[in-house]
């Protein structure tokens, strides 16, 4: 298959998908079977609206699937389903990826590894800093263990509006990761305090993703001089957090960064081939018409 051959699915294509709800908005698809055509690959890439995770699982391995990139609200839930968990998605408690090794389907999370590239690819390296993580679920989980592990700031802060799910990551966090780490609930005063003297915010919620791009959980006005803000949120490519951020002067980074990171990491897994990243870039580039989208 060349370059510029259309792709053609055959009995012998390898699928990969995305299990989530919603999947409406991904651009996971454009992205990946970009990417497989460029490296002349027979695997092509579908999305699945899933409500219920173990059937969706069960689906996978009765079809054979290569592998799958799993997103909100499944990536804590598809654990329970799958055969064994690679060492990082054990000790994080979340998968984003699932790959299909023949004998077992494997989780892993790419999330963290993408996020700490994308912030120290942008110039803002979080050992030592202050930062502050908005919500509590999978994408906060991976990117919360990875900076423990891997960057060592000096303390996580973790607001979410899930209080049990909040102090169960802190908690795990403490006993699997040196990293000082302060819990609380998601509201106004709680905001207003642990922003004072953050150095980043990372936006680990899907507020401000379309079609709710109209929608911050951050005031402008809480945003320090020398903040560095982080949505991971990549539909639309400048959601309102980084417009407001901007506008005040201060250093942000696009949720596209991340997405192309943990993108070419799942690539590879499925594939045991390096991920042509600058054809990942162009394919969401093109279908953001320059203005990018999670």
């Amino acid at each position: 298959m060349g370059i510029g051959d259309a792709m053609e699915i055959d009995a012998a294509t390898k699928i990969c998908a995305l299990i989530g709800n919603p999947v409406e908005h991904s651009l996971s698809p454009a992205l990946h079977n970009a990417a497989f055509h460029a490296a002349d690959l027979n695997y092509a890439y579908v999305a699945f609206r899933v409500e219920e995770v173990g059937p969706a699982v069960a689906g996978l391995r009765a079809l054979n699937v290569q592998g799958a990139s799993v997103t909100i609200p499944h990536k804590v839930s598809v654990i329970d389903h799958l055969d064994r968990l690679d060492e990082g998605a054990e000790r994080i408690g979340a998968v984003n990826t699932i790959a299909n090794q023949g004998d077992a389907l494997v989780g892993y999370n790419t999330d963290g590894d993408g996020a700490l590239d994308a912030m120290r690819g942008a110039g803002f390296d979080p050992a030592g800093r202050r930062v502050l993580i908005l919500g509590s679920g999978g994408a906060a989980r991976g990117i919360a263990f990875t900076l423990a592990a891997k960057a060592e700031p000096a303390v996580l802060g973790i607001l979410g509006i899930e209080t049990p799910e909040v102090d169960r990551l802190v908690q795990d966090l403490g006993e699997r990761t040196s990293c000082p780490t302060r819990g609380g609930s998601h509201s106004k005063d709680a905001l207003a305090r642990a922003m004072k003297g953050a150095d980043a915010l990372i936006n680990c919620t899907p507020v401000g993703m379309d079609p709710r791009s109209d929608e911050s959980l951050v005031p402008a006005d809480l945003m320090g001089q020398g903040l560095f803000v982080f949505d991971v949120v990549y539909n639309p490519l400048r959601t309102r957090l980084l417009q407001e951020a901007e506008s005040r002067g201060l250093k942000t980074l696009s949720g596209i960064e991340m997405f192309i990171c943990q993108a070419a990491a799942q690539f590879e897994l499925w594939t045991g081939a390096p991920a042509p990243r600058e054809v990942m870039r162009a394919a969401i580039e093109s279908r953001m018409g320059g203005k990018g989208g999670a």
